[in-house]
């Protein structure tokens, strides 16, 4: 009995002893967590210490006592690359996602708008004036064709494109509304040279233009934002972690693993200084990103609003209808007007005067359809649906970049919770992690001291997507007033030349009548933005006749050039003959 108890109190010293030696304690402990969970991650734990050795090889994570040999450690090195790329690819789906799905419901919506619209017009056209219409189909189509070629991306003026289309209609008109004369070539491009002044269609075309035009501006503006900010999020996520990034990975998630405690997860602030310097380079587009998703959502409304696509497309076929009753209704003064400014036309044979019935003076008179009976898209949606969806996911977008550590930190599998302080791993062991959180962006990492950032070589791709969404965003705030960047400069004050953003019409603004809706802007200081006076046109090869007997324009020494200057600069004017009244 006396040496059971000896045996008893000798077995509880040499425990005792033992457990005071720490070293040789863990030198000894199992290293079965490591290599199940090693081995869950696809690995061969063919290399995995079954009990903790000594870990002066390691050289990411601390060198005490390890589960990992040096390939796990470079193993898991990679692994830890890996999986933050992996966090930053699943945490910007949500981006990609958006500006790809949301640019193509949008491309596809617009684009079948423009097809339905012109649908429209051949529908409604060809009741109402038959034959006539479909023989000169060939102006309206085109008209169509530069529309899709400049949302399309094309570099079309749209002031030339409607300028052309209303010279064309103007010849067509002209030649109708007076079958008894038989006009030469000449002879029209003297009236629609001159039909600026002569105003045959009435303010009709400048409405038209204008509202068209900020519409496709803005239309296009957002299509072309949507698939740069889907190009802009691929690029900037395809990243590779520099050595520095990669040791700090290491050290928060594997090192646990190699200390054998495979289960305890990095504190929180160690994980928000680790992210914070691996994406530094990233929050540097926080600035111009921001004013990036605002400019969007602004083009977005304006779409829904004063610059409504959809409006501006039922309204071409209306509107060209009207401008052609003008022309019809006031056709003899119009006429009267031309004879004396482009001279007598030579009258037609009788075997080819056209009949009231053929020329279309019986026809119903063109009206404006209900939106009952106007065709309605088939794309599945309405614009404003699509504008609605597009705000909501707008709005989380701002401060995506800055926000980004903490979107992955605050993931349970990446980092303990913040408010588990003390049962967290710190970078060297079980413990409070101590340091501070740094500030965001690339200098606020000087101090960081999980991750080595050099602040005074800032990221060559970085500053191209800065450049880029400047660029990008200044465009879609040009669009937002009703102005295209390209033809700034060269257009006639239309909604793509900036001159005419300012304009209000009834039509502009559905549901809310003459008045800006109650969300607009107040209007900008017309001294910021003078609208350019009109560029007076080439008059070369249009000259002005009095009534000949071959009813032709006649160019000689003794015709008179009209011009069209302004009344302060009569004294540089050539006195016209004859002249309008």
């Amino acid at each position: 009995m006396r040496m059971d108890t000896r045996l008893l109190v000798w077995l509880c010293t040499v425990a005792a002893l033992s457990g005071n030696r720490s070293p040789a304690g863990a030198a000894g402990r199992s290293c079965a967590d490591t290599r199940q969970v090693y081995s869950e991650k696809g690995y061969s734990t063919s290399t995995a210490p079954v009990t903790q050795i000594s870990g002066e090889h390691l050289r990411l994570c601390p060198q005490d006592y390890t589960c990992c040999s040096s390939q796990m450690e470079e193993t898991l090195s990679l692994q830890s690359e890996r999986d933050f790329l992996k966090a930053i690819e699943d945490n910007s789906q949500f981006l990609l996602t958006t500006f790809t799905q949301r640019h193509r419901r949008f491309d596809e919506f617009f684009r079948e708008l423009i097809d339905l619209s012109e649908k429209s017009m051949n529908q409604m056209f060809t009741k109402t004036y038959g034959r006539l219409f479909t023989q000169n189909t060939h102006l309206f189509h085109e008209l169509f064709v530069e529309l899709r070629r400049y949302y399309s991306g094309g570099s079309v003026s749209l002031t030339e494109v409607f300028s052309d289309f209303w010279s064309g209609v103007v010849e067509r008109v002209f030649s109708l509304v007076n079958p008894q004369y038989q006009f030469s070539d000449d002879y029209l491009e003297c009236v629609s040279k001159h039909a600026e002044q002569l105003q045959p269609f009435g303010d009709v075309p400048r409405k038209l233009r204008v509202q068209v035009s900020r519409a496709f501006i803005a239309a296009r503006a957002l299509s072309q934002g949507l698939a740069f900010g889907r190009d802009i999020v691929n690029t900037a996520t395809k990243l590779t972690a520099d050595s520095e990034c990669v040791r700090g990975l290491m050290r928060q998630w594997y090192c646990p693993l190699c200390r054998g405690l495979p289960f305890l997860r990095p504190c929180h602030s160690l994980c928000l200084n680790v992210m914070k310097g691996c994406l530094a380079n990233q929050a540097e587009l926080d600035t111009e990103w921001n004013n990036f998703i605002d400019a969007l959502y602004l083009v977005s409304e304006k779409l829904e609003g004063p610059f409504n696509f959809e409006l501006a497309a039922d309204s071409i076929s209306v509107k060209v209808s009207e401008a052609i009753m003008h022309m019809q209704e006031n056709s003899v003064s119009i006429s009267s007007k031309v004879f004396q400014g482009c001279g007598n036309p030579r009258p037609a044979p009788a075997r080819s005067k056209r009949s009231p019935s053929e020329s279309g003076g019986n026809r119903k008179p063109f009206r404006t359809y209900t939106p009952e009976e106007k065709p309605t898209t088939a794309a599945g949606t309405n614009l404003d649906r699509l504008v609605t969806e597009l705000k909501e996911r707008l709005r989380p977008m701002r401060g995506f970049w800055v926000s980004l550590p903490h979107t992955i930190c605050n993931d349970e599998r990446m980092a303990a919770d913040v408010t588990n302080e003390d049962r967290c791993w710190n970078g060297q062991t079980r413990g409070r992690y101590l340091p501070e959180v740094t500030g965001n962006g690339l200098a606020s990492q000087i101090n960081n001291p999980e991750v080595e950032v050099d602040i005074a070589r800032p990221d060559v791709r970085t500053k191209q997507l800065i450049i880029s969404l400047k660029v990008v965003t200044e465009k879609l705030k040009h669009a937002e007033r009703g102005q295209d960047m390209n033809f700034i400069d060269s257009e006639e004050g239309s909604g793509s030349g900036g001159g005419d953003h300012g304009e209000r019409y009834s039509d502009d603004w559905p549901g809310y009548g003459p008045q800006s809706p109650p969300y607009s802007k107040p209007p900008r200081n017309p001294v910021s933005n003078p609208v350019k006076p009109p560029r007076g046109r080439e008059r070369n090869g249009s000259k002005w006749s009095r009534n000949n007997d071959h009813g032709r324009v006649r160019s000689s020494a003794s015709l008179h050039t009209f011009s069209l200057v302004p009344l302060l600069s009569l004294q540089f004017a050539i006195t016209v003959a004859p002249l309008w009244r």
